[in-house]
C-alpha cells in the first residue's frame, strides 16, 4: 500500500519492502504540520528482553569447589605437613675429582723407547663414571660402612629413609637417589654429592667413595703394567734359553774337536804350508844347481829325497785344510771352521736378542715403578653445617602444580561431557 503525495514537498510512506532498502524508502521527509504516518508492522522494533538476573550459587559450583578441596588442597596440605613435620633433615657432602695421567718420559724412552704401556681404547673417566653407579661399589661400601644403618636412621619417615630389610638391588636404587653424580665429558671432571641424615655420615661416605675410586684406577693401571711386564718377562726368558743353547753348542764343539778357535788354527796351518813351500823352492833351486851331475851323486840323491818329502808334507798339510787327495771330505779345518762360524752366528744373534729383551724388561719394570694414572681430587669431601635437603619448598611447589593441573584437566573433561548431553 502507498500514498500519493499532495505536492513535491509532501512525504510518502512506502509500502512493505524487503531488506534495508525498504526501511530507507519507508521513511521520507514530511511537510511541517502534516500528520505523521503510521509505521508498518513489518518494520516495527523487536521487543526488548528482560535483563539477566544475578548468578546464583548452584549445585555444580559446590561440586567443583569440593573437588578442588579434595584433589588440590587436601593432598597439598598433607604433603606440606609431611615435609615439615615428618621428613628428616638431610646433609650434603661434595667431592670432586678427575683421572690424571703421568706424561713424563722415562730414561728408556730417551734411549729409544723400546717399550711402553698400551693406552686403553675407552676413557678412564668413563669407566670410573660407570663404576660409581655399579652394584659392586654399593655392596663393598655397605659392607665397610653400613650404608643400610646410616640411611635408615630416621624414625617415621618411610618416604626418604631406607628400609634396612631391602635387598641389594633396592639399596642400589636408593643409592642413585642419595648420591648424585655430575660428569663433564669435555673436561673429564666428576663431582659427587652425597646425602645422609647426619653430616659426619655424608662426609664419611664421600671420603670412602673417593678412596674406592682411587683404588679402582690404581688397579686398572696395575693390570695394564703387569700385562706389559709379563710379556717382557716371557721374551726375556725365551732369549735367555736361546743364548744358553747357543753357548752350550759352542762348548760341545770345542770339547769334541779339542780346539778353541778354528780360525786361529787355520792361520797357523796356512803359515806352516807357506814355510814348506819356501823350503820346497829352495830345494828345487839346489836341484837345478846340481843339474848335469850323475844321479848317483849323493848330493843329487839328497836333494831329490828332500823335494819329495817336502811335497808329501805340503800335500798332507793341505789335506787338513780342505779336500783330501782322493776327493773325500775329511775332518778338515775348513769344515770345522764352517761349523764354528755357524754356531758363532747363532750365539751372536742370541746375545743381541737377549740384550734387547733385557732392555725391554728393564723399561717395563721402570714403567711399573712410575705411577702413570692417579685420581686427583679438586674438591675434598666437605662437611655440612646446616641441612639444605630435602628441598621442601621446591617439592611442595612441584606437587601443588601437578595436583592443580590434574584437577583442572579433570574439571574440563567433566564439563565437556556434561555439555554434550
Amino acid at each position: 500500500m502507498s500514498l500519493a503525495p499532495n505536492s513535491p514537498t509532501d512525504s510518502v510512506v512506502a509500502g512493505p519492502a524487503k531488506g534495508p532498502e525498504t526501511v530507507a524508502a519507508a521513511v521520507q521527509p514530511i511537510r511541517p504540520g502534516a500528520p505523521r504516518p503510521a509505521i508498518p508492522p513489518e518494520v516495527s522494533p523487536r521487543p526488548i528482553r528482560n535483563p539477566v538476573g544475578v548468578a546464583k550459587f548452584r549445585q555444580r559450583h559446590r561440586i567443583l569447589l569440593l573437588s578442588f578441596a579434595l584433589v588440590m588442597l587436601l593432598p597439598v596440605g598433607i604433603w606440606a605437613f609431611y615435609l615439615w613435620g615428618k621428613a628428616a633433615d638431610q646433609y650434603a657432602s661434595t667431592v670432586g675429582f678427575s683421572v690424571r695421567r703421568e706424561e713424563a718420559s722415562s730414561a728408556m724412552d730417551l734411549l729409544g723407547g723400546l717399550t711402553g704401556i698400551t693406552k686403553s681404547s675407552s676413557s678412564d673417566t668413563d669407566i670410573l663414571y660407570q663404576f660409581l653407579q655399579s652394584q659392586k661399589l654399593v655392596a663393598d661400601m655397605d659392607a665397610s660402612l653400613g650404608l643400610r644403618k646410616m640411611w635408615s636412621k630416621p624414625q617415621g619417615d618411610p618416604l626418604f629413609a631406607f628400609d634396612p630389610s631391602g635387598s641389594v638391588e633396592d639399596l642400589v636404587d636408593y643409592w642413585k637417589k642419595m648420591v648424585r653424580i655430575s660428569y663433564d665429558s669435555s673436561t673429564g671432571l666428576i663431582e659427587v654429592r652425597v646425602l645422609a641424615f647426619a653430616p659426619e655420615d655424608a662426609t664419611q661416605i664421600a671420603q670412602t667413595l673417593f678412596e674406592e675410586s682411587s683404588q679402582m684406577i690404581n688397579d686398572l693401571s696395575s693390570i695394564a703394567r703387569e700385562d706389559t711386564i709379563r710379556y717382557s718377562r716371557g721374551e726375556l726368558q725365551t732369549a735367555e734359553s736361546s743364548l744358553r743353547t747357543a753357548r752350550e753348542a759352542i762348548t760341545k764343539f770345542r770339547i769334541e774337536h779339542q780346539i778353541v778357535d778354528p780360525s786361529s788354527d787355520i792361520q797357523a796351518q796356512a803359515g806352516l804350508v807357506g814355510s814348506l813351500q819356501n823350503q820346497l823352492a829352495a830345494a828345487q833351486i839346489e836341484q837345478d844347481l846340481l843339474a848335469g851331475t850323475p844321479e848317483s851323486d849323493p848330493r843329487m840323491v839328497q836333494v831329490t829325497r828332500r823335494i819329495a818329502v817336502i811335497n808329501m808334507r805340503i800335500t798332507a798339510e793341505r789335506s787338513k785344510v780342505g779336500m783330501a787327495q782322493d776327493g773325500s771330505k775329511a775332518d778338515t779345518f775348513a769344515s770345522m771352521a764352517g761349523d764354528y762360524e755357524r754356531l758363532a752366528v747363532e750365539r751372536e744373534f742370541a746375545e743381541r736378542s737377549y740384550i734387547a729383551a733385557l732392555a725391554a724388561y728393564d723399561a717395563a719394570v721402570a714403567e711399573v715403578e712410575r705411577k702413570t694414572r692417579y685420581l686427583a681430587a679438586h674438591i675434598l669431601p666437605t662437611t655440612a653445617e646446616v641441612s639444605r635437603f630435602p628441598q621442601r619448598t621446591t617439592l611442595l611447589a612441584v606437587f601443588a602444580l601437578f595436583m592443580f593441573l590434574a584437577w583442572a584437566i579433570a574439571a574440563l573433561v567433566g564439563y565437556s561431557l556434561k555439555d554434550r548431553r
